[in-house]
């Protein structure tokens, strides 16, 4: 399997804390999440590709265009404050998306940052343009002819609405393979199985009927991201229908996870994709720093054979997983597992 990364923009991200409990702690998206990732796809003997630069026309795509150039600017803009410090934290939000846009920078950075996940550094633009010419090679590779592609996205992508960055996400790179997927299949499905609702992912094709979207994760009632990802949320519009949600309960095994999927990927048979974009959260493990979900690492070989069943063209984008000793060996069993059912 051809794996696309870009070992040296994509760890230049560095973010030096988040928001928990009304606590500033260590942020748990590290570039070290980059090189363990990096030594299961060593593990399981693949390619690796650097990632052509694109342009913005993909991100572009799924990202509004006043986000785009928030995004790519606001750092350079922030330091003209010699009392800035040397990342972005929103202090004041608006009250609702209809709100008017401020010219200031933490307004705006207000605007369209939703938590204190996501500092905007100084590389950080970099790191997730990067992340985002990831995936949309291995999209490419798909659209080429190969039967599957791994995108080793870093910094992950899912809770990233089309402007508005969250969760540690700032570009939403499943959503940016999936767009791309969609100049050659009329109909393409997003599965998430990450931890964490894809809330951003969700949002962007509300209310489209030709990317279908599911996510199966922990319960989002007492989880993050909290409001989004419950099990009454199918879509808007033309896209009513076209969004399942699978909220599991904390602490799911293995078994529990894999009959939940099973009853997803029934719904994904029927809406009837020529292509797949997974959103691979590692994040389910039962060792996850974050500890909502109890998947073993075999597990994520029975879960990859799920989803390579499908017998579809697959990009495959890394989103969650944090850093545990079994990280790479995570990414290795469900890599291996896929390639050995596809």
């Amino acid at each position: 399997m051809k794996v696309f990364t870009d070992q040296t923009h994509q760890a230049l991200h560095d973010p030096s804390g988040y928001l928990v409990d009304g606590v500033m702690q260590p942020n748990p998206e590290q570039p070290e999440r980059l090189k363990r990732l990096l030594s299961g796809v060593a593990a399981g003997g693949h390619e690796v590709i650097a990632p052509k630069d694109h342009g913005l026309a993909h991100i572009s795509a799924v990202h509004s265009p006043a986000y785009v150039k928030f995004i790519s600017t606001i750092h350079q803009r922030w330091r003209r404050n010699p009392k800035a410090a040397p990342e972005i934290f929103p202090n004041i939000h608006p009250d609702r998306r209809t709100a008017s846009y401020p010219e200031s920078a933490i307004a705006q950075t207000g605007f369209h940052v939703a938590d204190m996940s996501c500092p905007i550094g100084e590389h950080t633009w970099e790191s997730a343009r990067w992340s985002a010419h990831s995936a949309t090679s291995a999209a490419m590779a798909v659209e080429a002819g190969d039967k599957m592609a791994y995108a080793l996205c870093r910094p992950p992508g899912h809770h990233c609405f089309s402007d508005l960055a969250g969760g540690f996400c700032y570009l939403n790179n499943s959503a940016i393979a999936a767009q791309y997927l969609r100049k050659t299949h009329d109909r393409v499905a997003i599965i998430d199985v990450d931890l964490h609702h894809g809330n951003g992912t969700q949002g962007i094709f509300y209310e489209r009927n030709d990317v279908y979207t599911l996510s199966i994760h922990a319960d989002p009632a007492r989880f993050y991201p909290f409001f989004w990802g419950h099990a009454h949320e199918i879509g808007e519009g033309a896209g009513h229908g076209y969004n399942l949600n699978i909220p599991l309960p904390r602490g799911t095994k293995d078994e529990g996870f894999m009959t939940g999927l099973a009853n997803g990927l029934a719904h994904v048979e029927a809406f009837a994709p020529s292509a797949i974009v997974i959103a691979l959260g590692l994040d389910a493990y039962e060792n996850d720093p974050f500890g909502g979900l109890s998947v073993s690492t075999p597990g994520f070989a029975k879960m990859a054979g799920m989803l390579a069943a499908l017998n579809l063209p697959t990009a495959i984008v890394q989103e969650g997983g944090y850093l545990c000793d079994e990280l790479g060996d995570n990414l290795q069993s469900f890599l291996s597992g896929f390639e050995a059912n596809a």
